[in-house]
C-alpha cells in the first residue's frame, strides 16, 4: 500500500451563503447566516459572519448563492474557497 497515494483529504467546513462583493481580485466575501437557538431564552435568532473565500476564475457575482469550503490558509483573511456557484443573482 502506498502511503501517498492513498492518503485521503479529511472533510472539510462548507458553508452556504451570500456574495456580497467581489471588488478584490480573486477574491469574495461571502455573508453566512445561521439560525441558532438563545442560549438562555432559546429563540431562535440569526447569527451572521463573513467569510473571505478565493474565486480563481472570478465566476461568482454580488448576490449569487455560493458554497464555501475550508482550505490552508491563502492570504492573512481567506482561508476558505469557492466549491460551487448555486445560484446567479
Amino acid at each position: 500500500m502506498s502511503d501517498t497515494a492513498d492518503k485521503k483529504q479529511g472533510l472539510r467546513k462548507q458553508r452556504v451563503g451570500n456574495v456580497i462583493s467581489t471588488k478584490m481580485d480573486k477574491t469574495i466575501v461571502v455573508e453566512f447566516t445561521a439560525r441558532v437557538p438563545h442560549p438562555r431564552f432559546k429563540k431562535i435568532i440569526k447569527r451572521s459572519k463573513k467569510f473571505y473565500a478565493h474565486d480563481e476564475k472570478g465566476e461568482a457575482e454580488v448576490g449569487d448563492k455560493v458554497r464555501i469550503e475550508e482550505c490552508r490558509p491563502l492570504s492573512k483573511q481567506k482561508r476558505w474557497r469557492l466549491a460551487e456557484v448555486l445560484t446567479h443573482h
